[in-house]
């Protein structure tokens, strides 16, 4: 690695921290800026794993950072999408209520929606969830038509090589250890030490252990959620034509399992919203002993499990039966049978953070100390919102 001091370095080659790099790109054009990602490649994490969707941005607190973000990032990920021919479709995303038990629940979705400025959101009737997709049931839904969806893996490798072209260096293969504040502010990567004027910190399912090791205070804890997908059959004609989705449970920042459309013609069913043993726990079977002892060490999590331990009994049956999970989806699709599933599984892991006092924290957290900012959490929808946000963590260490 260099001995210089280049402008900024950014810690994580997600969709955030590359979004970051390019930011800082465009404020200051010709800035020294370095990318140091601990895996092999971009995206290897949740940017690589999660459902394509862009949001719309219906279910989040008016005022709060997602609510400000996922819309303003939803149109600016599909403008980059437009300029580098990146295949996306804005499919649109009905949220169905069952019965009239969730219509105070989808009341409440509609009234955020509006204030957040979610465009052409509009109430169906049950005819109106005919009409916009055939195969789907229920008595009520919202519609976000500028609900989208694409692959943002190679959003990622677009983005990568617009940067090498730019001149940002990439450091793969390199963890770092500890940040800490300072001018310059210092950077271990284990035995070295780097140097930067600013760093932002986009480190994803390792975010808080990094900024703990970086001096911050312990909460919250990122523990890692696994969830897992169910891909249907290849058929003529698409099971369904737009994203059909639960009312979710407005206690949990997790939005239940729906049907959605990708970009590469394939419908997928899911996800589930498993506690597991591992940041990286992609399979069900891998546990690291540090990541495990961490989860269950942390009080907070004992907190959600005994608040929720009834979601985490059905979670579990749906991990174990594919019956059970499909008996979810086709709730909302009917037609849908065992025999649509095609046999293969899908999985990401989101990056939760859990407060000590048990709270599901449901809105980024940026923490900021001179000129190094981190990301304490940023799940969904932090890749709709990767651009908008990059511009907020650009804002936050100064860099105008």
């Amino acid at each position: 690695m260099s001995a210089t001091t280049p402008d900024v370095i950014v810690i994580g080659a997600g969709i955030v921290g590359l979004a970051v790099a390019r930011e800082v790109l465009a404020r200051r054009p010709g800035a020294a800026v370095v990318v140091i990602e601990q895996e092999a490649t971009v995206a290897a994490h949740q940017t690589g794993h999660n459902s394509g969707v862009v949001h719309g941005g219906i279910y989040y607190e008016p005022g709060s950072l997602k609510a400000r973000l996922c819309v303003e990032g939803a149109e600016l990920m599909y403008a980059y999408a437009a300029e580098h021919g990146i295949e996306h479709q804005r499919c649109g995303k009905l949220v169905v209520a069952l019965g009239p038990e969730e219509l105070p629940r989808l009341d409440e979705l509609e009234r955020r929606g509006r204030l957040n400025g979610v465009p052409g959101l509009r109430r169906l009737d049950a005819a109106g969830i005919r009409e916009v997709e055939p195969r789907a049931t229920g008595i009520a839904a919202l519609h976000a038509p500028n609900t989208g969806i694409i692959d943002y893996a190679e959003v990622a490798r677009v983005l990568h090589a617009e940067l090498v072209e730019a001149g940002v260096a990439f450091h793969f293969g390199a963890r770092v250890d500890g940040v800490a504040d300072g001018a310059p502010c210092r950077i271990r990567v284990g035995a070295t030490e780097l140097r930067a004027r600013r760093v932002i910190a986009c480190a994803g399912l390792w975010s808080d252990r990094l900024a703990r090791a970086s001096g911050a205070e312990a909460d919250p804890r990122i523990v890692p959620f696994r969830g897992a997908y169910l891909r249907l059959r290849r058929t003529p004609e698409p099971v369904v034509r737009a994203m059909v989705y639960p009312v979710p449970d407005p206690t949990l920042p997790f939005l239940g399992v729906h049907v959605t459309p990708h970009v590469d013609g394939s419908v997928m069913l899911g996800p589930t919203a498993l506690m597991v043993g591992a940041r990286d726990g992609y399979r069900l079977r891998t546990v690291r002993p540090r990541d495990l002892l961490e989860t269950v060490a942390w009080p907070g999590t004992w907190r959600v499990a005994r608040r929720f331990w009834r979601t985490g009994i059905d979670e579990i049956l749906m991990a174990a039966s594919k019956r059970a999970y499909l008996r979810a989806a086709a709730a909302y699709v009917p037609s849908l049978s065992l025999e649509d599933l095609d046999g293969s599984v899908h999985a990401g892991v989101r990056a939760q953070a859990i407060g000590a006092d048990g709270a599901l924290v449901d809105d980024f957290v940026i923490s900021r100390a001179g000129a190094v900012a981190h990301v304490r959490n940023a799940p969904s929808p932090a890749a709709t919102s990767a651009f908008a946000l990059a511009r907020e963590l650009v804002d936050r260490i100064g860099l105008g």
